[in-house]
């Protein structure tokens, strides 16, 4: 595979900011509701800021993107550093381990929104063409990596947040067998990944959730 410098650096210029912005806030907001509910912990520690420094992890933030960029892969994807939450300290532990969870995915649903209002409005707003080529391109990337990162985020699979949202809404005896499950589940994950039933599952979903966005907001 021959490697195109103008076309890497072209892919980094219009996927770092996105990216960042959806790794960064969705922790962030999972910070934020918690101190709201009652655990400062993320704030304490200074996690609360939206300086993507503070989230940076160096394997999900800079490594898995730059090689997925360097591969051309149709979509880039990342992680950030986990935002620490101390689920003793809310008020209502099952229904604020709900919201807390929830609040990572719901941060990408917003931005990806907000990305999807930036491409209707940029060919418009943008008199130089190469410069709206390359925001709406941003703009679609934006849209994309957080619709990726809404969908995989809730897969029911603990510790991922749709895992804590169904641990949160079953019956104590099925949330204490999910509990169980959790230290395996970064296992299934890859496992998942590995045999193509994750890209199964993810992509018309995500597909699906970009073309209802388009049609609203388009």
């Amino acid at each position: 595979m021959d490697f195109d410098l103008n076309t890497f650096m072209y892919g980094l210029a219009t996927w770092a900011i996105p990216v960042l912005f959806a790794i960064t806030l969705h922790e962030v907001a999972h910070g934020w509701v918690a101190h709201k509910l009652g655990d400062s912990t993320a704030k304490m520690l200074g996690r609360l800021s939206l300086n993507p420094i503070k989230h940076v992890d160096p394997i999900g933030t800079v490594a898995v993107p730059a090689v997925l960029l360097l591969i051309n892969a149709p979509f880039l994807f990342g992680w950030a550093k986990p935002v620490p939450v101390n689920f003793r300290n809310l008020k209502n532990y099952r229904k604020d381990m709900i919201l807390v969870a929830a609040a990572g995915p719901g941060a990408n649903l917003i931005m990806a929104i907000l990305w999807m209002l930036a491409l209707s409005f940029s060919a418009s707003w943008i008199g130089d063409e190469n410069i709206a080529r390359g925001f709406m391109d941003m703009s679609r990337n934006g849209v994309v990596i957080n619709l990726v990162l809404l969908v995989f985020n809730l897969l029911p699979i603990p510790p991922l947040d749709g895992g804590r949202v169904l641990s949160g809404v079953l019956p104590p005896s099925l949330s204490r067998v999910m509990d169980q499950v959790e230290p395996y589940g970064m296992i299934i994950v890859v496992a998942l990944l590995y045999f193509g039933v994750l890209s199964a599952v993810m992509s018309p979903l995500v597909a699906s959730l970009a073309a209802l966005l388009g049609h609203i907001f388009l």
